[in-house]
């Protein structure tokens, strides 16, 4: 199946590589490119794109409200999102990350590894290692008050499903999770799909900001 994928990006030149880039990869098809949020928002709806590689700071609206927009749709199969930034960890990546962004890329990340990066989030997958995710997470958790998740949010959880979202918190694979519970893997993989489900959460990076917020886990010191 081909990877439909939407480029927004302002400057036309990072733009036209991207671009030119993607449709060079097997399997992937450039079928829309923006230059600001607006038509980023816009041309996510006429598309439907499978992926959206997003920059941050674009003019008319930013990345991540576009970000919010395209995914507070009410859409089947919400493209999933990739935020390019110059900043390895910022403000910028913790609340993408918190939009339901599926992770993000440096925009001097090599050629191959954002191929690699759009192929693995249209399976589905997490493009930040949890472990990777959870210290950009503990970085900004500790300068921010909880109130999109809070405590009482987590009630809809069975008490197994809420040990399940305490560990993918912290940072564990599903096997890590399933060693830890002894459980198999494709049962913590069944549970952390109803947690997203019931959570409304759109990526194992949220998952991890939510049991952040709500105060599920709590960020180290150090």
């Amino acid at each position: 199946m081909t990877i439909r994928v939407l480029v927004a990006d302002d400057q036309p030149l990072v733009r036209a590589g991207l671009m030119a880039l993607l449709d060079a990869a097997p399997g992937i098809d450039v079928v829309a490119d923006a230059a600001n949020g607006l038509d980023a928002v816009a041309l996510a709806a006429t598309s439907r794109p499978d992926v959206v590689l997003m920059d941050v700071r674009m003019p008319g609206l930013d990345g991540i409200s576009a970000t919010r927009q395209i995914l507070s749709r009410d859409n089947e199969r919400p493209p999933r999102i990739i935020i390019l930034t110059t900043f390895d960890v910022s403000e910028y990546v913790y609340t993408s990350l918190r939009e339901g962004a599926a992770g993000f890329l440096l925009k001097d990340t090599p050629a191959d590894r954002i191929i690699a990066a759009v192929y693995s989030v249209a399976a589905g997958d997490v493009l930040l290692s949890p472990r990777i995710t959870r210290r950009l997470i503990e970085t900004f958790a500790q300068y921010h008050r909880p109130s999109k998740y809070r405590r009482d949010h987590l009630a809809a959880l069975t008490s197994r499903e809420t040990e399940v979202l305490h560990l993918v918190g912290h940072g564990l694979s599903n096997t890590e999770i399933a060693d830890r519970l002894t459980l198999s893997a494709e049962t913590v993989k069944t549970h952390v799909k109803r947690i997203m489900g019931k959570l409304e959460l759109s990526s194992r990076a949220q998952a991890v900001v939510a049991a952040y917020e709500s105060g599920l886990v709590v960020p180290s010191a150090g």
